[in-house]
């Protein structure tokens, strides 16, 4: 997942996460969490030809497609993007008077596909969890998500999920359990340097996996986006 994905980033990677790993990116806005996520799922699935899913449920499938091309990234046909009226669009008109909770249409999808794709279905992304729980009943909420990730992990998917923080600050928004849940944390945010702002990423947490603790730098460029080096006191 992670070799031959981003260039640079195994200066932070030292070995590959496993498959099936769940793994929060969180971070302000404007901070490249969707372009980093979009980014490693991207070439991954180029390389292999396999099946991954992103769902955005911040904005329809083309505005974030705009935004992808605008960093240089490129979508390979095997990499579905989804987004809420897709989900809900797939449930309309079933006859029934009461509609599935907005979590179950997801898995429902999800199913659809690992069950059309088999294990060639290996990765899922999500944009963003602050989103998904605004769609979502409040009630028993820790125990629906626990489910969730539970059936990401029953899919053998490897999962990334988006988390928004507020601008410096790494205070999570939300119930915070899925922090508890996720098998890998990734915090990327902004450093201000004199009259400039960078952007960096650091793995806080990543199980079975031999990492780098630093935080590095963030560019993009021609070929989207690349890991610089560790950021100096």
């Amino acid at each position: 997942m992670i070799e031959n994905s981003i260039e640079g980033l195994d200066n932070i990677f030292y070995s590959d996460i496993f498959q099936g790993a769940i793994t929060i990116v969180y971070g302000p806005p404007g901070s490249l969490k969707s372009g980093m996520v979009f980014s490693v799922l991207s070439r991954y699935l180029q390389n292999t030809g396999e099946f991954g899913m992103y769902l955005t449920v911040e904005e329809n499938t083309i505005s974030h497609l705009r935004n992808m091309d605008s960093l240089g990234i490129k979508v390979p046909e095997n990499l579905l993007i989804s987004d809420y009226s897709d989900i809900r669009a797939r449930f309309e008109g079933g006859g029934g008077v009461d509609k599935p909770d907005f979590l179950d249409m997801v898995d429902g999808v999800i199913k659809f596909f690992k069950d059309k794709e088999g294990d060639n279905f290996t990765c899922f992304g999500l944009d963003s969890l602050g989103g998904l729980y605004s769609l979502i009943e409040t009630g028993s909420l820790r125990s629906k998500m626990f489910h969730f990730f539970k059936k990401l992990r029953e899919y053998n998917l490897t999962s990334f999920i988006i988390m928004e923080t507020p601008r410096f600050s790494n205070i999570i928004e939300g119930q915070g359990s899925e922090m508890f849940l996720a098998d890998g944390i990734i915090e990327m945010g902004p450093i201000e340097h004199q009259h400039d702002i960078h952007l960096y990423m650091q793995v806080l947490k990543m199980r079975s996996c031999h990492h780098s603790r630093k935080k590095h730098l963030i560019d993009i460029g021609e070929n989207g986006i690349s890991i610089l080096s560790p950021v100096v006191n």
